[in-house]
This record gives structure tokens, sequence and C-alpha cells, in this order.
């Protein structure tokens, strides 16, 4: 069984970085992808990034792009998301999820086939 589970969240200021980690336990296929979401209070998951493991290709929500990078290490099982100038809408839930193939422009919560705990990121303003 394939399990995420996710670290690195906090509390930060606006303006400020916090890098999160998705460590991977289990069989994991070259095939598959990776991906960040967020839940804020009150609101829907949402799409954050995604990365293939074996490619390395990335995709973003408009929302990040240009403030935040996905990235991986195979040889860890190990997905990051650097997260630069925060702002204070950017305070959810963030949840690592993997899919059993291509993962590229998938950004609905059903397409994913198994998820982490979620881990918290608080930015004050």
């Amino acid at each position: 069984q394939v399990q995420p589970v996710e670290s690195g969240g906090g509390l930060v200021q606006a303006g400020g970085s916090l890098r999160l980690s998705c460590a991977v336990s289990g069989r994991t296929f070259s095939s598959h992808a990776l991906a960040w979401f967020r839940q804020a209070p009150g609101k829907d998951r949402e799409f954050v990034a995604s990365i293939s493991w074996s490619s390395g290709i990335t995709y973003y929500a408009d929302s990040v792009k240009g403030r935040f990078t996905i990235s991986r290490d195979n040889a860890k099982n190990t997905v990051y998301l650097q997260m630069n100038s925060l702002k204070p809408e950017d305070t959810a839930v963030y949840y690592c999820a993997g899919r059993r193939g291509s993962g590229y422009g998938l950004v609905k919560v059903t397409f994913y086939d198994y998820w982490g705990q979620g881990t918290q990121v608080t930015v004050s303003s």
C-alpha cells in the first residue's frame, strides 16, 4: 500500500517561505504522478501543483505560479513544495496526493488514488 506522509507545515509571516515534504512509503512506479492540494476552512480542496515521478514535468495552479516550486527526489521517494512570497490566502491544510498514471493537467481531487493526512500552513498578515 502506498502512503504519503507530509511534513514541514507551520506558521509564517506574509512574504516568508516554507518547504513542505511528502515522503511516500510503499511501492511506487515511475509512471506515477504526485501532487499537492490545499484546503482552507469552509472551502473545497484545490489543486496546487503536480509532478511526474519519471520525467519531472510539472504543472501549477495559476494562483501559485512563480511563487511555489514542486520537485522530487526519486532516490528518497520524496516530493517537495517550496513556497515563497507567502500570502495570508495561502493559509490551508496542504495535502500530498498520488496518481497511478500521468498527472499532467489533472486538477480534480477524484483523479488521485492515494492521499496523505495533511499539514497545516498558516500565513499571518
